[in-house]
């Protein structure tokens, strides 16, 4: 068979300063068509055919001087042609003198318009956006082409709801069920149809301008604007296509921001449920909390507490954790918090509420897995005493008045709620004194690290750095904010568990 001959490349060489004479035009004619120049092109007139090859001027090709060519070669013959990459030449081109050719930069991608029409014959003039680019359009007859059309990079949708032209054949066709033309019960049917559709698309109305009443219709069902059939041209759909794009963006970010604001009124009223007021109506003693969930941005955490103080006298205070972070572990939380400030009311306290409170858990949790830790104290009418229920929980700080701060006994506690069916929780007596602070917390306050190892900071760095607090004179709520606040200083940021700290004071 025979060998495929390649199609040379022709370099065009940068004229010399120079008028240019008939001799330009005739060699380039002769490079063309691989004939032999018999011309010289620079301003000095034609070269002489005589001239040796070792004396004939080289010729500059990218910043470079070409090599001159062998001896023997005739000065008005040409050399072997440069072929493209692809073809087989007999040697490799030199790299230094081949011509780069740039590509083409890829065009910026612009809007894209769907048309849904039946009309096949639909004349849509050119439209262009803001950059100046034209607009792509893609055509549907009707809306099940219209849904296999539908891509995210469709912007904008016009939908022709104008009657097609008649073809005597109304009578034998039946009506399409499908098609934009709204034949049938529901004029707008197919509008409705393309906003389930495309929920996050642009829509515009095409209609007649007899028909303006069924246009303003469409704009209250949901279309971004309507257009006249009799007034389109490329002016008018590129401005209304352009318009109905950043109307719908418009529309699209004020509803987010409307479901944000609805996500931050929910969660304030959970985040009510989860911190409720204290009632200490009454009592002497002084309550402080504060809270901090763990989750960037969150304001629920898995942490709840609650104090309240029963006819009796006595005051009951209780702190806890849900194992996990987010609104479903906030949300169990609540319950929790709902159901011991109900249970302790009805007079329950110790090993029975907690076996209440554990059934509630199991009965509400949306996971076998999902298990809670709790701490409860009942404190008596005259403040000298309390009972103390732990449920895989820390336990509480006691500061004595000129004493330092320590931890209660852990060891009489029992397991966390939901781990054991039958567990048990024995409540331990303790003597408060006539003037103390009980500083109760979750778990979120001793796991920060401290410095840039794995250390943590632990109980007993927990005890000296609230000591240290203590002995500076800081009580109450200032007190709880400066030991957060040096517990993520010693983090090096926020903590990744949330953290909830109780405070009651008698003086």
């Amino acid at each position: 068979m025979p060998v495929p001959v390649p199609h040379p490349r022709t370099a065009v060489l940068p004229h010399q300063a120079g008028p240019a004479d008939s001799g330009c035009a005739e060699n380039a004619r002769a490079a063309a068509v691989g004939m032999p120049a018999h011309g010289g092109c620079s301003g000095a007139g034609p070269l002489p055919r005589d001239l040796p090859a070792a004396e004939l001027p080289r010729p500059v090709v990218d910043g470079r001087t070409a090599a001159r060519p062998p001896a023997g070669h005739a000065p008005g013959a040409t050399t072997e042609p440069v072929t493209s990459a692809t073809s087989e030449a007999p040697a490799a081109a030199d790299p230094s003198t081949a011509a780069v050719e740039p590509r083409p930069e890829p065009p910026a991608q612009g809007l894209t318009l769907l048309l849904i029409g039946e009309d096949p014959n639909n004349h849509v003039p050119e439209m262009w956006d803001w950059a100046g680019r034209k607009v792509r359009l893609r055509t549907a007859r009707n809306l099940t082409e219209a849904e296999r059309l539908l891509t995210d990079d469709v912007h904008c949708i016009l939908l022709d709801l104008t009657p097609a032209e008649p073809t005597g054949r109304e009578d034998r066709d039946p009506p399409r069920g499908d098609g934009p033309g709204g034949r049938g019960g529901d004029e707008l049917a197919a509008l409705r149809a393309v906003l389930r559709m495309a929920p996050a698309q642009a829509v515009l109305v095409l209609t007649c301008e007899t028909d303006a009443e069924r246009a303003a219709e469409a704009v209250r069902v949901g279309a971004q604007d309507y257009l006249f059939r009799d007034e389109l041209d490329g002016k008018v759909l590129s401005r209304a296509v352009r318009y109905a794009v950043e109307r719908k963006r418009a529309d699209l970010a004020q509803r987010q921001l409307t479901e944000s604001r609805l996500r931050a009124q929910e969660n304030a009223r959970l985040e009510r449920g989860l911190l409720p007021t204290p009632l200490l109506d009454g009592s002497e003693l002084r309550f402080a909390a504060c809270y901090r969930p763990g989750r960037s941005r969150a304001l629920l955490g898995g942490d709840f507490y609650d104090t309240v103080r029963t006819p009796d006298g006595t005051v009951h205070a209780m702190i806890g954790d849900v194992c996990g972070h987010g609104p479903d572990e906030a949300a169990l939380g609540v319950e929790l918090r709902i159901a011991w400030r109900a249970l302790t009311f009805a007079g329950l306290y110790g090993d029975e509420l907690l076996a209440t409170l554990q059934k509630v858990l199991e009965n509400e949790r949306p996971d076998d897995e999902i298990f809670a830790t709790l701490c409860t104290v009942d404190i008596s009418e005259d403040g000298h005493r309390a009972g103390v229920c732990l449920a895989g929980h820390p336990a509480p700080l006691l500061a004595r008045a000129g004493e330092q701060p320590e931890l209660l006994p852990y060891e009489f506690g029992g397991p966390a709620l939901g781990l054991l069916p039958e567990a048990r929780w024995p409540r331990r007596q303790v003597e408060l004194g006539a003037a103390w602070s009980l500083l109760m917390y979750t778990d979120g306050l001793i796991e920060g690290r401290i410095g840039e190892g794995t250390a943590r900071l632990g109980q007993d760095g927990m005890t000296e750095l609230v000591a240290r607090q203590m002995a500076s004179g800081l009580t109450g709520d200032e007190l709880l904010e400066a030991s957060v606040r040096e517990v993520r200083a010693l983090n090096g940021g926020e903590l990744t568990d949330d953290v909830a700290v109780l405070l009651l004071d008698r003086r």
